[in-house]
């Protein structure tokens, strides 16, 4: 088929190098601006245009689509290289722009998202990262027919995938990558082929996936130990779990829910035990034991490297 893709981070590029493999035509790539990355903030290209200028693709990087927006003359270029590609379909994941009614009615047969969650749990921006935090036992990506809602469109196929006590928001990213970019081919040829049905989302069972601020990563020990360690799996790779260990901020990458229940003379964030490979911590019901960690612009150290090179002490307070 003749396709217009549009998507920005490798969760993307993933989809666009799957769907090149499967055969299809590729008139257009549509991806947001560079931006400024890295230690000399430099203006770096997304993965997918990365890929696509790899391979010879056209790409466009709109700021907007809107034609009444904010950059109409951007939108009006888009509108003309969009109408010139005359596409059977469009496939978008991850692009990180509203596309306008203009633009989901101009395919011959629509607009495709590829959600990484089963809908209609954990519509919006970041549903890896929400589903590990909430302890969810599967997700999975939704094949969708796009509609001018937040992720409301009917859906189209659905599979699901595990999510494992080691899993973190990098891991899962990658297997749903892989899944998605898998299912969208599934999805093109069952609609070549004439059996594509549509199936309206469900009214129950909504839940909107917030996207990241910075300011969540910070753990607080009074929560559970539980939910800080769901929470700090979530938040890796980005934007890391954190707390405060001698005046300085520690970055911390895996933990496990620890055993023993806590004194009630102790306070939470407390050092209560040293081990070889993990550090224990008081939270609000147990214990939490970082088993990895990072100080401020070193590098990612298991535990039992951390302690050879710092003066950690049971009795400290992290937080």
């Amino acid at each position: 088929m003749k396709l217009v893709f549009a998507g920005t981070p490798e969760f993307a590029a993933v989809a666009l190098a799957q769907l090149r493999a499967a055969g299809h035509d590729i008139a257009l790539v549509l991806t947001q601006p560079d931006r400024p990355a890295g230690r000399g903030m430099k203006l770096q290209a997304s993965p997918v245009k990365q890929l696509a200028l790899q391979h010879g693709m056209v790409v466009a990087q709109p700021r907007s689509l809107r034609l009444d927006g904010k950059y109409p003359g951007d939108a009006l270029a888009a509108q003309a290289v969009l109408r010139a590609a005359q596409a059977d379909a469009m496939v978008v994941a991850a692009y990180g722009l509203i596309l306008p009614q203009w633009v989901l009615d101009l395919p011959r047969h629509g607009c495709f998202n590829i959600h990484a969650s089963l809908l209609p749990r954990w519509r919006g921006a970041a549903p890896i990262h929400r589903a590990v935090e909430a302890g969810d036992a599967q997700t999975g990506v939704t094949i969708m027919q796009m509609d001018a809602g937040l992720d409301t469109g009917d859906m189209l196929l659905a599979q699901t995938l595990p999510i494992t006590d080691a899993d973190t928001t990098g891991s899962l990213h990658d297997k749903l990558a892989d899944l998605g970019g898998a299912l969208m081919v599934r999805a093109l040829a069952d609609l070549q082929q004439g059996r594509l049905k549509a199936v309206p989302q469900p009214a129950e069972g909504v839940t909107y996936a917030a996207k990241i601020d910075k300011h969540e990563a910070l753990i607080d020990w009074t929560q559970p130990a539980t939910t800080i360690v769901r929470r700090i799996r979530a938040f890796n790779p980005f934007p890391g779990a954190s707390t405060v260990w001698n005046g300085e901020s520690l970055k911390v990458w895996a933990a496990q829910v620890g055993n023993g229940a806590p004194q009630a003379s102790l306070i939470h964030g407390q050092i209560v035990a040293l081990a070889p490979e993990y550090i224990a911590v008081l939270a609000m019901n147990s214990v939490v034991n970082l088993t990895q960690v990072q100080r401020s612009g070193g590098k990612r150290l298991a535990v039992a490297d951390f302690l050879r090179g710092a003066d950690v002490q049971v009795g400290q307070r992290l937080g």
